[in-house]
C-alpha cells in the first residue's frame, strides 16, 4: 500500500457536487492498494500514520500524533499512486490492485482507521468514482509511506 499524507486544516471530497466526506484538523490520505497487497499491509499502515508525529506540540516541533491531536482522517482510494512511467510517456497502472481485490482492502484500511481513531473521526471519497478533492494543506506537510518499504 502506498500513501500520501497531507497534514491539513480542512479537507474534502465531492462527488456529483454533492460532499461526501469532510474534516477540520486531520490528515488527508491518498490511499493506494497494490496488487501484493493484503491485511498485514492493512494493519501496519493504519498504525503508522495514526502514531506519526506530525503535529505541533508547544514548542513548535512536530512532537504530537493524530492520536495525540484529536484529528481527523480522510481516506480518498488513489490507484495512479502505483502508475509506472518508466517507458514512455502514458503512465501504467499494471500494479495497481483490480477492484475485487482492492474494495475489500481499502474497505478494512477504513475500518482499521475507525478502530485506531473512533468512526467519527474518519471520513472516506467513494471508492472508483472521479472526485474532486479540496484541502488546505497546513505546513505544508506531505509524507509518502509505502508499506513495502518499512523503513
Amino acid at each position: 500500500m502506498r500513501v500520501i499524507l497531507q497534514r491539513v486544516s480542512e479537507a474534502g471530497v465531492e462527488v456529483d457536487s454533492e460532499t461526501v466526506g469532510q474534516i477540520g484538523e486531520g490528515l488527508l490520505i491518498l490511499l493506494g492498494i497494490e496488487s501484493t497487497d493484503d491485511e498485514c499491509d492493512v494493519e501496519w499502515l493504519a498504525r503508522k500514520i495514526c502514531q506519526l508525529r506530525l503535529f505541533e506540540d508547544d514548542a513548535e516541533k512536530m512532537n504530537r500524533s493524530l492520536l495525540d491531536v484529536g484529528g481527523s482522517a480522510l481516506v480518498v482510494s488513489q490507484f495512479t499512486l502505483h502508475a509506472q512511467v518508466k517507458k514512455g510517456t502514458r503512465p501504467s497502472f499494471i500494479k495497481a490492485a483490480r477492484p475485487e481485490q482492492a474494495v475489500p482492502l481499502y474497505e478494512a484500511f477504513v475500518a482499521a482507521m475507525e478502530n485506531e481513531l473512533g468512526e467519527e473521526r474518519v471520513a472516506t471519497g467513494v471508492f472508483g468514482a472521479m472526485m474532486k478533492v479540496s484541502l488546505v494543506n497546513d505546513g505544508p506537510v506531505t509524507i509518502s509511506i509505502d508499506s513495502r518499504n518499512r523503513e
